[in-house]
């Protein structure tokens, strides 16, 4: 019914900077908080950043200065420029979207995953 796409991962030297996309779809109505976790190997997920629908943010504190999540309300699409990568930043990043259906259904909806790997 409502589906989160993530693209833009892939492997990137420290230093450099790649920018995740997360386009929703579906019987949407609206969008709400839009948001993206991480995955390290052998580590649980972790939060990363948040954009609300008032477009105030909120970053974990690892990556405030270097990621910047943002919206783009109108295509239901939420991204994340990811900048001075570090090979800790190595990760599947999972998109979450907090979206109403056009049947009025709130649900909390996450995409599948982009694997992001940083080398040193």
């Amino acid at each position: 019914q409502v589906q989160l796409v993530e693209s833009g991962g892939g492997w990137m030297q420290a230093g450099g900077s790649l920018r995740l996309s997360c386009a929703a779809s579906g019987s949407i109505f609206s969008t709400h908080a839009m948001a993206w976790d991480r995955q390290a190997p052998d580590k649980q997920r972790e939060f990363v950043a948040t954009i609300r629908r008032d477009g105030t943010t909120t970053y974990t504190d690892s990556v405030k200065g270097r990621f910047a999540i943002s919206r783009d309300s109108a295509k239901k699409t939420v991204y994340l420029q990811m900048d001075s990568l570090k090979p800790e930043d190595t990760a599947v990043y999972y998109c979450n979207a907090v979206v109403v259906t056009t049947g009025l259904r709130t649900l909390d909806t996450w995409g599948q995953g982009t694997l992001v790997t940083v080398s040193s």
